[in-house]
This record gives structure tokens, C-alpha cells and sequence, in this order.
């Protein structure tokens, strides 16, 4: 849903001059059914959104009532300042008990990147590229669900840090992070990445970074790529994570989808989770469905991992199907 000029929303970002510091005012305004002049500052607002009903479970657990639901509202606001640069807002409302969960501000300065700050729910390029395999639904190693499976290393939290994308050319980008130290942590979390597009069907993109809000501090390793071609996409992953003193772990995993139509596709894909420690070898795969009808969608997973979380006495088998619209 689009709302422009002449709609119930707008937002006036009024500068003065050519200095981003020169921004005097962002207001908000509700106007009911009054038209919206015309200006050179006016913004717009979009509003999008979703949800969806979930039922699961697995061998490992117990939980009782398997169904569950999950929504969000996601508004986004721009506007071009008289520099040229563009300044967006994002919020996200959804069930967490805070007014507001996802939060950021951007700032697009045009030919030299794009500045982001984060409040909450962002990632640097090792949270967001620590998965990436191609799928129909869920990854090889859980479902919605979360369980006992372990997957990959979670990268540092970008709560108020800061995310840098710089294109340098045709296919080749630059993606930086930085997550200033909190509470007793004396260091930041800094992460650095690079992605490649230029060829067609093909992307590659590796990452490192270092978690110094984890309770052992984390350096972090990512590497992946996946190409497409027609119907067909495959993938690779393979990440690292160096603890201080705990125990060591490399995640590998590869996953193929097949698109059988626009509105249907179906996927595979395996994973192994080694750890430096006398760990046995977690090994995970899943089969996932999708089927999509404008912009209601289902589907659905099967997830199978021997030596849970490293234990060799411990297996699990889990399942998911999701029912989800989006407006």
C-alpha cells in the first residue's frame, strides 16, 4: 500500500542548504482526509505487512499446543533532502512487548554508500550472510521452531551500531559494520565483507568479523556462493567461529531448490556442524515445499539431525507447516 502526497500520511523533511547537518525538522503529520501540498521536501510513507499461522514440533521436546501465529506491520518512510542525499525510516511493529521491535534510519548519500543506523534488528554482512543457502522454506539444521539443534554462530546484535554499503562497481560491493562495546564489554564488534555479482546467476560473498558481545568472545568466518540457472539454484556455506576459550566450530552446508512453476517450488539441503572439542559431528538435512497464490503462501518442512548439539546418543526429527498472507 502507497501513501503519497495526497493520502492520510505526511512526512516534511525541511532543509536549508546543501548540509545534511542543516536538517531542521521531520515531522509526522496526520491529516486525516486533507490533501497534501506539493513540495520539493515532501516524503512519502509505505505501509506493508504479514502474517502467519505456524503448526510444528519435534521428537526432542514436549511443548504441548503446537500451533502458534506470528505478525508484523512494517512502515518505511523517505524523503529527499535539497543535497540530494535520501534519509528513510523503518519500524517494525509486531508481538514483542516494546511499541516498536526492528528500527533503523538510512542515510543513501548516493556514489558514496549507504550509512545505516541501527536501534534494533539489522545485521553486519557475517549475521547476514551466515546462511544463505537456497531454500523452499527452512534451513537444513532447524525449523521455525528453534529446538535443540545448533546452527550457525550468530554474528554480534546490532542494537544502536552502525552498518555501511558502498558499491564499488558493477557486481562488486563492500559491506561494514561497526557495534560500539555494551555494558561490561571493553570492545567493540566490527565486521567487514565483500559481494560479488558480476556474473550472471552467480553470487559470492565472504565476510569476518569478531562478536565481542558474546559471553567468549567470537572471531567469525563466512564464505558462500550460489548460482542460478533457469529453475534451478545451488549453494554452498561454510562459516568459522574461534572462541576464546570454548570450543572452536566450522559449519558447512549445501542446499539445491527447484522453482516447478511460478507458485511452486521444492528444496533440499545438508548440513554439518564439527567442533574442536571431543563433540561428535552434528549432521542435519531437511526437505522443504512451498507453494504460493498471490500473496498467500504455504509450506512446509522436515528436518532430520543425528548427534544433536555434538551428543552422539541424542537424535531429533522435526517438522513445520506455515500458512502466511502478506499485504
Amino acid at each position: 500500500m502507497k501513501i503519497d502526497r495526497y493520502i492520510l500520511f505526511n512526512i516534511k523533511l525541511i532543509t536549508k542548504g546543501n548540509n545534511m547537518n542543516n536538517l531542521k525538522k521531520i515531522g509526522l503529520t496526520a491529516l486525516g482526509t486533507a490533501m497534501v501540498a506539493s513540495s520539493a521536501q515532501a516524503a512519502s510513507l509505505s505501509v506493508s505487512g504479514g502474517t502467519s499461522i505456524f503448526f510444528g514440533g519435534e521428537d526432542n521436546s514436549n511443548g504441548g499446543n503446537g500451533w502458534s501465529m506470528t505478525d508484523q506491520i512494517d512502515f518505511n518512510a523517505s524523503g529527499e533532502m535539497d543535497n540530494g542525499m535520501t534519509l528513510s525510516l523503518y519500524l517494525q511493529l509486531d508481538g514483542s512487548t516494546a511499541p516498536f521491535d526492528d528500527r533503523k534510519v538510512t542515510i543513501d548519500t548516493g556514489d558514496m554508500g549507504v550509512l545505516t543506523f541501527s536501534g534494533h534488528g539489522s545485521s553486519g554482512p557475517v549475521g547476514s550472510w551466515d546462511d544463505i543457502t537456497p531454500s523452499a522454506n527452512e534451513e537444513s539444521w532447524g525449523t521455525s521452531i528453534g529446538g535443540t539443534v545448533d546452527g550457525p554462530t550468530n554474528a554480534a546484535a546490532y542494537d544502536n551500531g552502525f552498518i555501511y554499503d558502498y558499491t564499488v562497481s558493477d557486481g562488486l560491493a563492500i559491506k561494514a559494520s561497526y557495534d560500539p562495546s555494551k555494558g561490561t564489554d571493553l570492545q567493540s564488534s566490527t565486521e567487514v565483507g565483500v559481494a560479488y555479482t558480476g556474473m550472471e546467476g552467480l553470487t559470492v560473498k565472504a565476510a569476518m568479523g569478531e562478536n565481542n558481545d558474546a559471553a567468549d568472545k567470537l572471531d567469525l568466518n563466512v564464505f558462500s556462493a550460489v548460482y542460478a540457472n533457469g529453475p534451478i539454484s545451488v549453494g554452498i556455506q561454510s562459516n568459522e567461529s574461534d572462541a576464546g576459550t570454548g570450543t572452536d566450530e566450522d559449519f558447512s552446508a549445501y542446499g539445491i531448490s527447484y522453482a516447478v512453476s511460478d507458485d511452486l517450488s521444492i528444496s533440499y539441503g545438508a548440513s554439518t556442524l564439527d567442533y574442536s572439542s571431543t563433540l561428535e559431528d552434528q549432521e542435519s538435512s531437511a526437505v522443504s515445499v512451498s507453494f504460493t497464490m498471490g500473496g498467500v503462501a504455504i509450506s512446509a518442512s522436515h528436518q532430520s539431525t543425528d548427534n544433536v548439539a555434538g551428543s552422539s546418543t541424542t537424535d531429533n526429527t522435526s517438522y513445520e507447516v506455515n500458512f502466511s498472507f502478506a499485504f
